[in-house]
């Protein structure tokens, strides 16, 4: 069996293929000798920047561990339209049983990976982090966010266990933001950190008499989060949330905060545009 560096991709590859083969490809096997090998390339059809080589060539080599793997990029890697990405040679079943499946992790993956670039290079200069954030597609977190560091960005937190962040719904059951972190600090493990999400500068002054290490400013104006950095004053984290675009972004770097959070990397993403074709022999 094919062993990868992602965490549960294995998995991930099986319940995908158990989708979509089922009992078996049953217009491929009918047609394709089993003993039969062809070769196969992918290429680019647009400008961007790659992410998912591995987790496609995991794919195929789920399906024939023998396939030949022979890529010219790697992940992270900016290409142009036309560049081509991977030459496989093996199983003439496995490469076209594979080929949907593969092909929509990697165009998939990259695609994040080139939204995400484009937005770091809107905040270039301003020394600040773009992070994803937990709307992605379930089952597929870990490959979403691996996408987004291939395109230059940082992970926020991986899920609900690895971070604290009081929300203002959590901030309403608990009495207001002193109680919640109050209450927070009783039971989290020492170091972990704690993110406050605020909407008005009289929450930001709470967090920080809470000493949040991560003040969230969600929602706001630009002119707003221009204050309530200024009021933080470096004496927490920054993080500017909600509304973000690459036309808006360069702008709210510039307000100060530390990092800014943008769910469309993940939930709105635009597949990038890759193309296999098999070979004629």
């Amino acid at each position: 069996m094919y062993r990868s560096k992602y965490q549960h991709l294995e998995s991930i590859i099986e319940q995908a293929l158990n989708e979509d083969i089922g009992t078996g490809d049953i217009t491929t096997n009918s047609l394709i000798p089993e003993s039969m090998e062809r070769s196969a390339t992918m290429v680019a059809k647009a400008n961007g920047i790659i992410a998912g080589m591995e987790v496609a060539e995991a794919v195929f080599k789920y399906l024939s561990p023998q396939i030949i793997w022979k890529p010219f990029v790697r992940d992270g890697d900016a290409v142009v339209k036309g560049t081509l990405l991977v030459e496989m040679t093996g199983s003439f079943r496995a490469l076209l049983t594979g080929e949907r499946l593969a092909l929509n992790f990697l165009q998939r993956m990259s695609g994040i990976a080139t939204m995400t670039h484009l937005f770091v290079e809107q905040v270039a200069g301003f020394g600040i982090k773009i992070l994803d954030t937990r709307k992605t597609v379930p089952g597929l977190r870990l490959l979403d966010k691996y996408a987004v560091k291939a395109g230059g960005g940082e992970n926020h937190r991986i899920g609900l266990y690895d971070m604290v962040l009081i929300k203002d719904n959590h901030i309403k059951v608990a009495g207001g933001i002193k109680n919640a972190v109050e209450q927070i600090r009783k039971v989290i493990p020492a170091g972990m950190k704690i993110e406050v999400e605020t909407n008005t500068l009289a929450e930001v002054q709470q967090a920080l008499e809470m000493k949040a290490d991560i003040i969230m400013l969600d929602n706001m104006s630009n002119e707003m989060m221009r204050t309530c950095a200024e009021t933080i004053n470096h004496r927490s984290k920054v993080e500017a949330s909600g509304n973000m675009s690459l036309e808006r972004v360069r702008e709210v770097a510039a307000t100060g905060v530390d990092y800014i959070s943008i769910g469309a990397l993940t939930h709105s993403v635009t597949a990038l545009d890759i193309s296999m074709n098999i070979k004629n022999n």
